[in-house]
């Protein structure tokens, strides 16, 4: 080998000593570790010298104990209990850390456990295994630590580090480590500290794997001297953690929702796309905040850990992880007006499966939050709480998705009355075309300018009768909470039903008030539409008629068959159990219901 080739060689090759990686807690052969680097981890005290960072309990059983916090009954559900309180409690739910994707400050709250009688049921399971049966304990551990306020994180992770606030009240898995502190002040100020890029560099060197565990955490060089820094990283921590719950808390899937965030304006008489401008643009300054203060919180521990020459602190925008910013919330290599027609057409489906919700009695225009969320609760219920609303909740819980209007009380006609009374008479008409404008951002195709466009109406009906429950089953994770009954691929009748409001009534319902009636107005069209056939003169329009009526003799033929099956399951009465969870209740009713195989599985 020539002595040029040596010399171009020697540039992958790097001198180390043993004794350096002696100064890395662990001792990992990180050769690639700066000086300056090495010095901070001899310098510096260890995170778990001042705090606990503590592994979750693992249930064995995830299927059996674990539910997602909308599919049980509010009613049988505690959230923010203090650790005596939790003891104490004879609620069945309770919150849990399980980790989550990539997401700072606060969030990524979807999981609650059953630890009822202070987790009786994991600790007494037996494992099933073919062959043998072992009582599994449940490892369930790290008890005095559930229920306390500290710091979660995703302990397995193909992006960066993220540590997120949790409040008092939850417990926590082994995929959803936490850190806990003798002293409160510190954590918060811990939290700041660690959600810099500071930590990322370290966890190269301790943890160059994807699993982020308690052990390389806890192992982490922190400045946890020195009030100025400390007292300004909790500050920073403090409005951090503010941005990132009021912008989780926007969206149904967290159990703080209130209301959606269209709502939340003085303008009760108002135009919705001058409401939405309005929206965007408080969002765009939440986020610019975000990032400003993320940056100048790594502007000042990059100083203080002295890697000025390593680290910029610069964030790019994917990375400040807001919902309500595009460039985090769908990432990629989009365009500015990509992702702000995806927002504007996420903002409205959001608001569209809002007003679904207000239709069913779980959320109301009147009250903030959850107003009916536990099993069997009825209209009644609703007047208890709310006794003169303003849009008042179906009686049954019933809500028929046609792509005709078949029924004066379905989706399409509900939802143009929620727009009506939430904004006003006087805008109904340019409020209805912005939402089926934006729906058609994305969502759904335009119409055909060909067929001469389409009423705003006619394209909402067309994005619920084609779109609403795919889109449902995506924010709620597959477990869904509106449950669609479908005659079939003909869509002869379709509506859905709400989970919490369901009764061993409710397929015998459907039956007599829509498909029975839906049965005979086929008919009757049928008949008018022969009628017409051989009455016209030309022969496009009856091509036309006749391609009609071959859909139509479709839907009868389909909607027989369902009436028939929709008849036995309602003789059985079914009842359900919502401790089951969506995916064992929801493969009870065969093939009635849609996208069973997605619910349920194989």
């Amino acid at each position: 080998m020539s002595q040029q080739e040596k010399n171009d060689m020697s540039q992958y090759f790097y001198r180390a000593s043993a004794a350096d990686f002696m100064k890395i807690p662990g001792s990992p052969v990180a050769y690639w570790v700066s000086e300056k680097t090495l010095k901070i981890y001899s310098g510096f005290d260890l995170l778990k010298e001042h705090a606990h960072p503590r592994q979750g309990m693992a249930t064995t059983n995830n299927e059996l104990f674990l539910r997602h916090w909308f599919e049980v009954e509010r009613s049988k559900s505690a959230f923010g209990l203090s650790p005596e309180e939790g003891k104490k409690s004879d609620k069945k739910w309770f919150p849990i850390n399980k980790g989550g994707e990539f997401r700072r400050w606060y969030g990524n709250n979807y999981f609650v456990v059953n630890f009822e009688n202070n987790g009786k049921a994991i600790c007494d399971y037996i494992d099933g295994t073919p062959g043998v049966k072992v009582k599994s304990n449940g490892r369930v551990i790290n008890r005095d630590r559930y229920f306390h306020e500290g710091l979660t994180w995703s302990t397995i992770s193909s992006a960066d580090f993220s540590l997120r606030y949790s409040p008092k009240g939850s417990l926590f898995e082994t995929k959803g480590a936490m850190i806990f502190f003798d002293d409160q002040t510190e954590t918060k100020a811990v939290l700041g500290l660690l959600n810099t890029k500071i930590t990322s560099h370290l966890l190269k060197a301790t943890s160059p794997t994807v699993d982020f565990h308690e052990g390389p955490v806890g192992r982490l060089p922190i400045l946890i001297s020195g009030l100025t820094v400390n007292s300004a990283s909790r500050e920073r921590a403090e409005i951090a953690v503010s941005y990132a719950k009021s912008d989780w808390d926007a969206y149904e899937t967290s159990w703080d929702f209130s209301s959606h965030p269209l709502l939340f304006t003085s303008q009760k008489n108002g135009a919705l796309g001058a409401i939405y401008a309005s929206l965007r643009i408080h969002w765009q300054t939440m986020t610019g905040e975000m990032r400003r203060l993320e940056e100048e919180n790594n502007r000042i521990f990059i100083r203080a850990y002295g890697l000025q020459d390593e680290l910029t602190p610069d964030i790019p925008l994917e990375e400040i992880t807001l919902t309500c910013n595009p460039h985090y919330r769908y990432g990629g290599h989009r365009s500015e007006e990509e992702l702000e027609a995806l927002l504007q057409c996420d903002t409205l489906r959001e608001l569209v499966s809002y007003a679904i919700g207000c239709m069913m009695g779980r959320y109301s225009l009147d009250t903030p939050g959850l107003i009916l969320a536990s099993q069997g609760e009825a209209f009644r219920d609703y007047l208890a709480q709310i006794p003169e609303p303003s849009f008042a909740p179906d009686e049954n819980a019933i809500i028929p998705l046609t792509d005709q209007e078949w029924f004066p009380d379905d989706a399409t006609n509900r939802f143009r009355d929620f727009v009506r009374i939430a904004w006003g008479e006087e805008h109904l008409q340019e409020n209805l075309d912005f939402v089926a404008e934006s729906l058609c951002l994305h969502a759904i195709k335009p119409p055909s300018q060909k067929s001469g466009g389409e009423a705003a109406l006619d394209t909402i009906r067309r994005y619920l009768s084609t779109q609403f429950y795919k889109d449902h089953l995506r924010t709620y994770k597959k477990r869904p909470i509106y449950w669609l009954f479908s005659s079939g691929k003909h869509k002869a009748f379709e509506c859905l039903v709400y989970l919490h409001r369901y009764n061993e009534s409710t397929l015998a319902q459907m039956r007599t008030e829509y498909v029975i009636p839906l049965t005979t107005r086929l008919g009757s069209y049928v008949d008018k539409l022969e009628q017409d056939k051989e009455a016209s003169a030309s022969a496009a329009e009856a091509k036309r008629i006749e391609k009609e009526l071959s859909k139509l003799y479709k839907q009868q033929a389909e909607l027989n068959t369902f009436d028939e099956k929709l008849r036995h399951y309602a003789d059985q009465r079914i009842s359900l159990n919502l401790d089951d969870g969506v995916k064992v209740n929801y493969g009870k009713f065969g093939d009635l219901l849609a996208e069973v195989k997605q619910v349920v599985g194989k």
